[in-house]
């Protein structure tokens, strides 16, 4: 599923590490120090310019103390699942 955003057509996943990045005042180079990749690599990622690695999708998940599951737009369950 797309969205529009600021003229932009972005699917679910960029649209959703955009809002969490901006929601905790967050600068794109303070989330790819993070991820040990650089400020073009990352916001490649949120543009959707390039595809997102799974290892880095289940970093941005920790992160924002999400599930990979919420990211990629197959629920609606904001928290994380309990580890086991």
């Amino acid at each position: 599923m797309n969205i529009h955003f600021f003229g932009l057509t972005l699917n679910l996943l960029n649209f959703f590490i955009r809002q969490l990045r901006e929601d905790k005042d967050l600068t794109q180079t303070e989330i790819a120090a993070y991820l040990n990749c650089s400020q073009r690599i990352y916001s490649n990622y949120e543009r959707g310019e390039v595809d997102l690695p799974t290892g880095i999708l289940i970093k941005l998940a920790e992160f924002h103390e999400t599930s990979t599951d919420y990211l990629l737009n197959r629920t609606n369950r904001k928290k994380p699942y309990p580890k086991n």
